[in-house]
């Protein structure tokens, strides 16, 4: 069980760090043209719009120009990890 709980946190933290890129690589402009930097964007963004995309639908954008479901997404990631681990913690006990 012990294993489990540490493959949650890791596949949680890697996943946050992937959002974190995908924000960062939409302020600054990433080198598209280089093969190795598109497929590693393609990725980012393949594995990170299923998340953000039905945030991005829910909330009411208006005139605004930012993008806030990386934030939105941040904090449900953030209380999804730690209930589940909390979760199986208290499982683990029992």
């Amino acid at each position: 069980m012990f294993a489990l709980i540490r493959l949650i946190d890791w596949v949680f933290t890697i996943y946050t760090w992937i959002l974190i890129a995908r924000v960062i690589s939409s302020w600054v402009s990433p080198p598209m043209h280089n093969s190795n930097v598109r497929k590693i964007m393609e990725f980012i963004y393949e594995v990170t719009e299923p998340v953000l995309a039905p945030i991005r639908r829910m909330l009411p954008t208006g005139n605004m120009g930012i993008d806030l479901s990386p934030l939105i997404a941040f904090i449900a990631i953030d209380i999804i990890h730690r209930n589940l681990i909390r979760i199986l913690s208290r499982l683990l006990l029992y």
